[in-house]
């Protein structure tokens, strides 16, 4: 791990150029001590890292050094190999083997390419922390040891025990043959067997963890993204879900496809207007959904759910009914 960190600070030296103690601590998510220990680490193995004092100083390499680096780690390569989604990365508990990994990457590159390598960088963002609204996306994140112990079962191919909280349920231990990991829309999952039969498990679920010597039962190949469609579709056939007729103006189809389980049948009417019928996890999912699109769709059918609208909508007619806003208290005296 000590090695992975020095060689990460050289190349971020080589990078940068110029480095405070703190920011190369944020970098490598460790205490300046600890960075201060490595550079003198790193110097007594004759690598030329020199401090500049005062205001703007910190730490720096001499000019022309150039580091010989023996390749990326096997985490590491883990990590570019998902690294179209820096999110799933940091969902498998690889950020930091990811950072690492890109550091070794624009490093290899020729002079001339990685000044411009770094400018694009700086003109792409992907799944920024809000949205245009302000509004904080929400990530469901699970313990690192949890990650880490899921992923090491995965990848060595052994059986895995999970204490582990299903909905509505306390947590017990299950045994588990794992599979693999997928991660949706920031939420990571377990996809196993257990006792021969397949097992999906949110990974935010799982308290704790323990890798078991047994190996797994489990083919050699997997063909994750079609096991993954597969359990999608038996959920959507199971449980409590409800099928509606919706008519909607086409502008709010794909709002109302995003938070559907799914849309079974699709229909253009002579206006414009969609005729679709779509899957709901359930009769209060399906009262949200239609609810939130208001004047833009109409539930046709089943009954129950016109009158629910309705009903609620009445409601809220009824609040504000009066012309007037009721009186407000006045406010305690400071």
């Amino acid at each position: 791990m000590r090695a992975d960190r020095l060689v990460s600070l050289v190349l971020l030296l080589r990078r940068h150029g110029r480095l405070s103690a703190s920011a190369l601590a944020r970098e490598l998510e460790v205490s300046t001590r600890t960075v201060l220990r490595d550079i003198e680490a790193l110097s007594a193995a004759g690598v030329p890292v020199y401090a500049e004092r005062g205001r703007h100083g910190g730490f720096a390499l001499l000019p022309g050094f150039r580091t010989e680096l023996t390749g990326l780690t096997p985490d590491e390569a883990l990590a570019l190999l998902i690294a179209g989604s820096r999110r799933g990365a940091q969902a498998f508990g690889l950020g930091s083997a990811l950072a690492s990994a890109m550091l070794k990457v624009v490093d290899a590159l020729p002079d001339s390419y990685r000044d411009t390598a770094a400018g694009a960088a700086e003109r792409l963002l992907i799944d920024p922390e809000s949205d245009l609204l302000s509004r904080r996306l929400v990530y469901e994140e699970a313990p690192d040891a949890v990650v880490a112990g899921v992923l090491r079962a995965v990848l060595a191919g052994r059986k895995l025990r999970i204490h582990y909280a299903a909905a509505d349920q306390g947590p017990e231990w299950r045994t588990v043959d794992p599979i693999g990991l997928v991660t949706v829309r920031d939420r990571g999952y377990l996809l196993a067997t257990r006792s021969g039969a397949d097992r999906t498990y949110r990974l935010s679920r799982i308290a704790a963890v323990e890798e078991l010597a047994e190996p797994a039962e489990r083919p050699d190949r997997v063909d994750l993204d079609r096991a993954w469609q597969e359990r999608s579709t038996r959920f959507r056939a199971g449980g409590d879900q409800v099928t509606v007729l919706v008519l909607l103006d086409a502008a709010r189809r794909e709002e109302l496809a995003g938070t559907a389980l799914a849309v079974v049948s699709e229909e253009t009417e002579s206006d414009g207007r969609l005729r679709l019928e779509v899957a709901f996890q359930d009769s209060r999912h399906a009262v949200w959904a239609l609810w939130r699109l208001g004047a833009g769709a109409e539930a046709l059918a089943p009954q129950w759910l016109r009158t629910a609208l309705r009903d609620r909508a009445a409601a809220l007619a009824t609040r504000y009914g009066s012309v007037t806003a009721p009186p407000t208290r006045p406010r305690p005296p400071a």
